[in-house]
């Protein structure tokens, strides 16, 4: 790797473009064995030897003095602002200051001159720059403390903030197109895409407010000293991600455009985030052309040269296929340990001819999808996101064929067993011959065994006795009749059949409880909720008394009357899934929702074999329901099929008073259960209205058979003193 000096002579040669010289700077910086000392007298000295553009010197000089406290942990390939804006010079002799090189102390004084904000400032009065988490062509990001939601006793009142840099505030309309942006990014509430909540400024200083994630770039992981790739089994759950991310996105029209291991973030949760979509662009959105002559994002040219697309580098007009030719080289640098192109651009490399060469670890049909997606032309490259994960998951892949392959074993099966079946017709009467059942009379085994023994070849049919009496005719008659079996005793009446029509019944006039049964022959297992009314032991003794039960199994747990009303709203949902094996499950931490005053409420939750959203509610002793999901601290409930997630771990909810018997609910649907937000907290009979409105309408456009529901109880107490 070449160092600082030799990066900077390169540029200031013309060998490197700007955006060239941005990519490398990062991880230059992060391979130099020099400290930030070090690093700012070296940019002195060539600075004063060939002056660097003034705007770009002032950000070389901020990334050297941010490594101790980042380490451009956010580092790797940083976008390149093609936007030059022109400020005052910056004398010489600041270069080798230990000052920010954005503060208003250090800098230069004049009208023009643009203030920077570092960590110990405050944006605004409100947000607390407490820790700068990583730095790039674009801007630098910060942990921040909300001093709002902090006095409000807020539970989670860190988020993170990225401060935008000179280049991209420079730009007169940018706060009006961010804030355009800030709408549409609204859009994208996807569990793989990092939440953005707004876009403001404080003075000359714009910046933008989003959910704070803790965990570490994959450019981290692939600048890891020795990394040489992963295999492929490893690699799909974040190949999965990044695709979920921005197929959800094309699907509503939006372009990443500066797609990158910078930008995909792998949380400590093991999810995969997709960020920096603040300045994604429309594609074939006619109803937004009006946006588009005010201010179009994509005319601030950010765009991370290894990773463009050749339309990118051209200026053409966006397409979801530009973010593929991304999706391509990560995948690739993500198997491989090392980019597809050796880091040349896009442009670079096919002028070049350059052919990559196919990772080791992959079949031929990975290595065709992998292959198309860094296609440099358009027309031929993979064409949708959905096609390309479709192709490169042999997992799934497999697991189609598994289903394919039972499918075709149980075909296989029904065709033997209709065999077995034609050769039982034909051989049934050999059969009958040799084990008359006890209800046929005498004179028809008789008749029988003599229509046996007439047909060729039957003689071995017949019973040794028989065969004795028709060999010799000198045997008594009595002799033939004693060889007939005696007609045997009635036997009892059967017990009646315990069924579930028999008992569904009986637990749906259970009142206030949600019951689900279980039978194995004559033994009846019920688990479920009952109120502390009707009591356990009166269900037992309800059920006790069912026809052809001889063992009763009673596995319920005992509710207050106050819960009533959600048990009877949701009790049809609850029997739906369990009777279906619970293919949706939600679990209580710790083991029994025994929870003391100031612990977190943290629930496990599964999701069913398809795609749905989550809701999960939880019902309070004071009659409220608090939205824990979807609400303004979670707002992404979508979830793929069979999907396990904890939530609350980051301790977003807190148990306090009321103390007592309180409930939390998971609900699945098949598509968001209400089209706007409800308010995080509200009455219980509001909620339970507005849900069996809605419930009856998703039931009756998409079915019953996907809406599922699944209860905890828990119970608080006050703090041990």
């Amino acid at each position: 790797m070449a160092s600082l000096a030799r990066v900077i002579h390169d540029f200031q040669s013309g060998e490197l473009s700007r955006d060239e010289f941005v990519a490398q700077l990062d991880s230059t910086l992060t391979t130099e064995e020099l400290g930030p000392t070090q690093l700012l007298e070296m940019l002195g000295a060539a600075h004063r030897k060939t002056p660097l553009p003034d705007d770009l010197y002032l950000e070389v000089r901020r990334r050297i003095e941010q490594l101790h406290v980042s380490n451009v942990a956010a580092g790797g390939e940083e976008t390149g602002i093609q936007t030059t804006v022109e400020i005052p010079s910056v004398p010489s002799s600041s270069a080798g200051s230990a000052g920010s090189a954005g503060n208003a102390s250090n800098a230069p004084s004049g009208a023009g001159h643009d203030q920077s904000k570092g960590t110990g400032d405050t944006l605004n009065n409100r947000f607390v720059l407490e820790e700068c988490l990583g730095v790039g062509g674009m801007g630098t990001v910060y942990k921040a403390l909300d001093l709002r939601k902090l006095e409000a006793s807020d539970r989670k009142p860190y988020l993170a903030i990225k401060v935008l840099n000179v280049q991209f505030r420079g730009n007169p309309n940018s706060l009006v197109a961010l804030q355009r942006e800030a709408r549409k990014a609204q859009v994208l509430a996807h569990r793989n895409i990092i939440t953005v909540y707004d876009f403001d400024r404080d003075g000359p200083i714009v910046y933008l407010t989003m959910e704070y994630l803790s965990g570490k770039p994959l450019s981290q992981l692939l600048r890891t000293p020795g990394y040489q790739g992963m295999p492929v089994r490893a690699a799909l759950p974040i190949v999965r991600g990044m695709c979920a991310a921005l197929a959800y996105a094309h699907e509503r029209g939006f372009v990443h455009c500066d797609f990158k291991p910078a930008n995909v973030f792998l949380t400590t949760n093991a999810e995969v985030k997709v960020i920096d979509f603040g300045i994604a662009r429309v594609f074939q959105r006619p109803e937004e052309e009006s946006d588009a002559t005010v201010f179009d994002p994509g005319s601030l040219g950010a765009l991370t040269p290894a990773y463009a697309s050749p339309e990118m580098i051209e200026h053409r007009e966006p397409d979801p296929r530009d973010d593929i030719y991304a999706l391509g080289c990560i995948t690739y640098e993500l198997l491989t340990g090392h980019h597809p192109f050796d880091r040349l651009s896009a442009t670079q490399a096919r002028n070049a001819d350059f052919k990559p060469q196919r990772p080791q670890n992959l079949d031929s049909r990975q290595w065709r999808a992998l292959r198309a997606a860094l296609s440099f032309d358009r027309a031929t490259r993979m064409p949708s996101v959905v096609r390309f994960i479709t192709e490169f998951d042999n997992e799934a892949r497999a697991e189609k064929s598994g289903t394919l392959a039972k499918a075709g074993l149980a075909s296989f099966a029904v065709v033997c067993a209709a065999a077995v079946g034609v050769f039982a017709l034909r051989s049934g009467p050999s059969r009958q011959a040799s084990a008359p059942p006890a209800e046929v009379g005498a004179s028809q085994a008789l008749a029988d065994r003599a229509d046996t023994a007439s047909e060729p070849n039957a003689a071995a049919a017949v019973p040794p006795t028989v065969t004795a009496s028709a060999a010799s005719n000198s045997a008594p008659a009595a002799a033939s009749a004693a060889a007939v079996p005696a007609p045997t005793a009635t036997p009892p009446a059967p017990k009646p059949a315990l069924t579930l029509a028999a008992i569904v019944p009986t637990l749906a006039q259970v009142p206030c409880s949600a019951l689900s049964a279980a039978i194995q022959n004559h033994s009846l297992t019920v688990r479920g909720f009952v109120s502390q009314r009707y009591g356990a032991a009166h269900l037992k003794e309800t059920l006790a008394a069912l026809p052809g039960a001889d063992t009763l199994t009673l596995d319920v747990e005992p509710i207050a009357e106050d819960k009533c009303d959600t048990v009877n709203a949701l009790a049809p949902y609850w029997v739906r899934n369990w009777q279906a094996g619970r293919i949706a499950a939600l679990h209580v931490r710790p083991p029994g929702g025994q929870l003391s005053e100031g612990e977190a409420l943290v629930v496990d939750v599964t999701t069913p074999g398809f795609d749905s959203y989550v809701n999960l509610d939880y019902f309070q002793l004071d009659g409220s329901v608090v939205h824990m999901v979807p609400s303004p601290r979670a707002k992404d409930n979508q979830a793929p099929p069979h999907y396990a997630a904890t939530i609350g771990s980051g301790g977003d909810w807190i148990i306090s008073k009321p103390f007592g018997a309180e409930m939390v609910v998971l609900l699945i649907t098949p598509v968001p259960l209400f089209d706007k937000p409800r308010p995080e907290s509200e009455s219980r009979a509001d909620y339970l209205r507005a849900l069996d409105t809605r419930l009856t309408q998703i039931g009756g456009k998409y079915g019953q058979d996907h809406l599922v529901a699944d209860f905890a109880s828990i119970t608080t107490k006050p703090r041990a003193p």
